[in-house]
């Protein structure tokens, strides 16, 4: 690569003046505030390869997880800095002059790191059980030693619902698990079916706390695993189940309540009326569906499936807006009787998992290796800033199979409020 200026000053220029960034990079060159808390260190020429051959935040994403990046100081306050509209806003005229500055070695692609996945045909079609499989094994059959440093105790993978402002991460998800319970008013000796289950959070609360009669289902066989052990330690065994398995495959029906926390962004746009119809079929009359999931702010907005969200966390997760779920929901089998947006409970969310992670960073990375504990750092961090942005949401929509007009549900205005 064709070093015709130093590159420091370069980088400054693209982020936009006025930023309190700093900048240092191969060449022995520097930029911005010599006093700045946030700092990004070009380690490797590669990393302008990555940035300038890849749209967007995915480009960030490859020099960053392969190490040839480093941002230092606050994750967060560094992402939301490069998030400003001002950032990049270059004329033709200068960006044809980064080019002349950089040399046109730049444009030249280099090799994503083996973190990247890119979803395609060969992995089978799109949303079947065999591609759902290998999707989430991605994420989620990484090590449970991992998952247990970054979501705590609780085990839930999921935005928790802080109940007041100085509650702890584990109050906040054992709030929301129980207010999902409270919401679906299950009763000892009902039957709950949950899909996606997890680590078995919602699984164990409901049997444990509430006598329901539970069967949750993963396509993760570690959460699995994890799970079924986890019930038989507790003796729950009489109550609760949970199958290594596609919700597809259940079988069963006549259940009292479903509970969808966190499946639907798996599920895709074409495939949501028939998940719906499926979940309605599983429920007797008058029984209540409780879906969980994050969504996009404005129902309009383009998806975007080769980002880094989709090659580095959840590959051939499809997030919809508010409207398209609560329109599936009411027109395939059920009565919308209450919605509530969680926005702010999920970007404090990941700002303790994001804590988390950084208190067992040394034993994270040894675990899943650097590349993959960088993905998450910046994972956290960005999806902090999305929710607290309103770039995505996370809604709770609660449903009843309503037949001929009869609900079952209260009169009175409906409020949750706990029961212990």
């Amino acid at each position: 690569m064709a070093n015709r200026t130093a590159i420091a000053p370069v980088l400054a220029k693209v982020i936009g003046p006025g930023k309190p960034i700093a900048f240092e990079a191969f060449d022995g060159s520097s930029a911005g505030p010599a006093d700045a808390e946030s700092r990004i260190l070009v380690r490797d020429p590669r990393a302008l390869n990555c940035v300038a051959t890849a749209p967007s935040d995915l480009g960030l994403a490859r020099a960053y997880v392969s190490g040839y990046m480093d941002l230092e100081g606050d994750m967060y306050t560094t992402l939301e800095m490069l998030a400003a509209e001002t950032v990049g806003s270059l004329s033709w005229a200068d960006r044809l002059g980064v080019l002349r500055d950089l040399g046109p070695g730049i444009l030249r692609p280099v090799a994503p790191p083996p973190e990247e996945v890119h979803p395609g045909p060969w992995w089978g079609l799109r949303h079947s059980v065999s591609r759902d499989s290998r999707a989430i094994s991605h994420h989620y059959d990484v090590s449970n030693k991992f998952y247990e440093w970054l979501l705590g105790p609780s085990m839930a993978y999921t935005c928790a619902v802080y109940p007041h402002d100085g509650a702890s991460l584990e109050e906040a998800q054992e709030e929301k698990v129980d207010l999902v319970c409270r919401k679906l008013d299950l009763q000892p000796g009902q039957r709950l079916l949950d899909v996606g289950c997890g680590w078995g959070t919602m699984v164990v609360h409901a049997a444990k706390h509430y006598g329901v009669r539970v069967v949750g289902v993963t396509l993760s066989r570690q959460q699995a695993e994890y799970a079924q052990k986890q019930i038989a330690e507790l003796g729950l065994s009489d109550l609760a189940e949970v199958r290594h398995d596609d919700y597809r495959n259940v079988t069963e029906t006549g259940f009292d309540a479903v509970s969808s926390i966190g499946l639907t962004e798996h599920i895709g746009a074409k495939n949501l009326a028939g998940y719906v119809r499926f979940l309605a079929s599983k429920l007797r009359p008058h029984g209540r569906l409780l879906n969980h999931c994050i969504t996009r702010a404005v129902t309009s907005a383009p998806a975007r499936p080769g980002g880094f969200i989709n090659r580095y966390v959840f590959p051939d997760g499809e997030l919809e807006g508010a409207g398209t779920i609560i329109s599936a929901i009411q027109d395939n089998g059920f009565e919308v009787r209450h919605e509530e947006n969680f926005r702010e409970h999920y970007a404090r969310t990941c700002t303790a998992w994001g804590a988390n992670l950084e208190a067992h960073w040394d034993e994270a990375v040894r675990e899943v290796g650097e590349g993959r504990a960088r993905v998450w750092r910046l994972y956290l961090a960005g999806s902090r800033l999305g929710f607290t942005q309103r770039r995505i949401e996370l809604h709770q929509v609660l449903a009843v199979k309503s037949v001929d007009g009869v609900s079952g549900m209260p009169l009175e205005r409906l409020e949750f409020p706990r029961r212990r």
